[in-house]
């Protein structure tokens, strides 16, 4: 049986760290362009170099041409000259990555890597903050590195 995320309680990374990982989501979030789901997002990740990109959800009336927060942060990074990733953080309302999100996290995330769903309510104020671990948000995740690629 799978282990649930742990809500509020582990600290893998530092406070500050994570406080600013969750405020560059959220004003990320505010750039999304969602017009047909209306649901946005925001994202941000902590490169190994200490630098934060964010991304939002960008959508097109062509849906399969939409592309999600954590990928544009994560592409973000690399296309900056990042490669790894030490920490992810997606907010949104019921806020979790996608299965395609977890198979790009898991090429520039190490299996320990922190993950941070910040359910966002920002009309209603509310936050449901969860960590987990890139390992545990993609189990048995094909691993190019595991693949001797």
């Amino acid at each position: 049986m799978a282990k649930k995320p742990v809500t509020k309680k582990a600290h893998k990374g530092r406070p500050a760290e994570r406080k600013r990982l969750i405020e560059a989501a959220k004003i990320a979030q505010k750039n999304s362009y969602s017009p047909y789901s209306r649901y946005p997002v925001g994202a941000a990740v902590l490169t190994e170099s200490g630098r934060v990109y964010t991304g939002c959800n960008v959508e097109n009336a062509s849906f399969g041409l939409a592309i999600c927060a954590e990928r544009v942060a994560i592409f973000k990074a690399v296309s900056s000259g990042e490669k790894r990733i030490k920490a992810l953080c997606v907010v949104a309302k019921s806020a979790a990555p996608c299965g395609a999100c977890r198979q790009v996290i898991i090429e520039f995330a190490d299996k320990d890597a922190e993950m941070i769903y910040v359910d966002w309510q920002p009309l209603e104020k509310k936050e449901k903050v969860t960590f987990t671990t890139a390992g545990k948000l993609l189990p048995h995740s094909f691993n190019p590195s595991e693949a001797g690629l």
